[in-house]
């Protein structure tokens, strides 16, 4: 069995930024991931090029139950500190429409950021390895993997949501919440492009890749940014943003 003072589940952004932010404080740290390779979402971001972040993140562009938490964790690491690091890389990038920052070449640069980062403070990573379980012990947890045993002090759980299954999503997240008694709200789609009815669809069919300006609004929230027809429906910048206030039966 080996022993980690921190073992990070999910190897996304999330995941490697807390595993690189643990080892440079002196932890020793393992990262276990399911899928072949890293990153895989910040590979296919941005259409390949990653909108790695913002000009402007300010706490009310978050959707939280608990505001304040976005005010603490936005004042120790600002948007600035990224961008910092991504010129200390010598990494080119563009701004976008209202800040959104892009790289010039690919979203790959950004994951060899990352693990550059984490081999630098002595990161441990494992990938196409299955979590078989995970149980609290006097020492903190003690993980049961395809690929072994291991403890840890601290466990984080970096896995995401639901979205895109072909990537690797899995309930994986919500289900260990669950079993260490934390309280789990119903989840719904977010971020995500609208789909439209087959008779809409076919009304619409010639315009797919088309783009336009448009004002998004639902439940007294409007975005205005591009709107993009595609051939299954809408999505774009303003769609997508609206979808995170859009309910079934909700007016657009």
């Amino acid at each position: 069995m080996r022993v980690f003072d921190v073992v990070v589940i999910g190897a996304g952004a999330a995941g490697l930024m807390c595993a690189l932010t643990a080892g440079q404080r002196g932890k020793s740290v393992l990262v276990i991931d399911r899928a072949n390779k890293v990153g895989k979402k910040i590979l296919m971001s941005g259409g390949g090029r990653c909108n790695f972040t913002n000009l402007d993140v300010q706490p009310n562009n978050f959707i939280s139950q608990n505001p304040h938490y976005c005010k603490s964790a936005l004042s120790r690491y600002t948007q600035w500190d990224f961008i910092g690091l991504v010129a200390e890389y010598d990494i080119a990038y563009h701004e976008k429409t209202l800040g959104q920052l892009f790289c010039d070449d690919s979203a790959k640069e950004i994951v060899d950021l990352l693990l550059n980062e984490c081999n630098k403070a002595d990161v441990t990573i494992t990938t196409r390895c299955e979590i078989l379980s995970v149980e609290k012990n006097e020492s903190g947890y003690s993980l049961t993997t395809s690929n072994g045993e291991y403890e840890c002090e601290s466990l984080v759980i970096a896995t995401g949501g639901l979205s895109m299954p072909k990537l690797g999503a899995t309930p994986f997240g919500y289900k260990i919440a669950q079993q260490f008694g934390l309280n789990v709200l119903p989840t719904r789609a977010a971020l995500v492009p609208f789909t439209l009815h087959d008779k809409d669809k076919d009304t619409l069919a010639e315009l797919s890749g088309i783009a336009v300006d448009v004002y998004a609004s639902c439940n007294n929230t409007t975005f205005k940014e591009a709107m993009l027809f595609t051939h299954r429906g809408l999505s774009g910048p303003a769609m997508l943003q609206i979808s995170s206030y859009w309910e079934a039966g909700d007016s657009l």
